[in-house]
C-alpha cells in the first residue's frame, strides 16, 4: 500500500489538478493525505472530496509531511508537492520502486522555453550522481525506514536535502526515469538565471552552516 502525502499552503490554483490523477490509485486501495498549513484560500475545500484525509498543521513543509506520515497506513510514503503532478499511471512503477528502500522520479518542468529542458536535465543528472533528491522529484521512502531515521528534519528549508543525506547512509536511491511534471512558476516569475543563482547561493550557504530559517526568509521573499 502506498500513502501519498501532500503538504499544502494556499494551493487552490493547483491542488485539484494534482489530486485528480490520483483517484485511480485510491480505487486500488492506496491512500492520499493532504496536510494543510493554515491556508487562507479554499485549498482545503477543493482537496476534501479528492483525498482520504485532510490534516491541519503549522505552516512548515517538513512539519506538515511528518504529520501526514504519522497518520499514514501505507508500506511506502510518497511525498508530493501540490504543484507537482505524477505520471498518468504509476502503478507499474510501484513494484519497481519496492526493490529499493527509497527513491525519486525524474523531473519535467512545465515551462515551454528551451532553457527549462536544460535545467531539468541538469537536475536529473545531478541527482543521479549525488544521490540527493529534491522535494519536487516526488520522494518516496519505506514507511519503516522513514520512522527509523526520525522523519524529515524539521527545518524551514532544505528538508529534502537533509533527509536525502540521512537516507544515503543506508542506501543509494532508485532514480525512476518516469517524469513528474513540476510547475515552473517560480522560475518564470523571477527569471531563469536569477532563480538558478539564488538556488546555488542558498545551497552553498546551507552547506556552510547557515541557519535554514534565515535561508527560508530569503527564499520566500523572492
Amino acid at each position: 500500500m502506498l500513502s501519498i502525502i501532500i503538504p499544502v499552503l494556499n494551493e487552490a490554483e493547483t491542488i485539484a489538478r494534482c489530486l485528480r490523477p490520483l483517484q485511480g490509485l485510491r480505487k486500488d486501495g492506496h491512500e492520499v493525505i493532504v496536510v494543510d498549513g493554515d491556508s487562507r484560500d479554499n485549498s482545503v475545500a477543493l482537496a476534501g472530496p479528492l483525498c482520504d484525509k485532510v490534516l491541519s498543521s503549522r505552516p512548515c513543509r517538513a512539519i506538515q509531511m511528518n504529520a501526514g506520515a504519522g497518520e499514514a497506513a501505507g508500506d511506502y510514503l510518497l511525498f508530493l508537492h501540490a504543484d507537482t503532478f505524477l505520471p498518468a499511471d504509476i502503478r507499474p512503477l510501484i513494484s519497481l520502486a519496492e526493490k529499493r528502500a527509497w527513491g525519486r522520479f525524474d523531473i519535467h518542468l512545465s515551462g515551454q522555453a528551451w532553457g527549462f529542458r536544460v535545467i531539468e536535465t541538469c537536475i536529473n543528472l545531478r541527482s543521479r550522481l549525488s544521490g540527493i533528491a529534491t522535494g519536487d522529484q516526488a520522494l518516496f521512502i519505506q514507511h519503516e525506514l522513514f520512522n527509523e531515521i526520525g522523519g524529515f528534519p524539521e527545518l524551514a528549508l532544505m528538508e529534502d536535502i537533509a533527509i536525502s543525506k540521512l537516507l544515503k547512509k543506508i542506501s543509494r536511491p532508485i532514480c525512476l526515469p518516469a517524469r513528474v511534471e513540476s510547475s515552473s512558476r517560480r522560475w518564470e516569475k523571477n527569471g531563469l538565471i536569477k532563480t538558478i543563482l539564488t538556488m546555488w547561493l542558498l545551497r552553498a550557504l546551507y552547506f556552510f552552516g547557515c541557519d535554514p530559517a534565515r535561508l527560508a526568509r530569503h527564499y520566500q521573499c523572492r
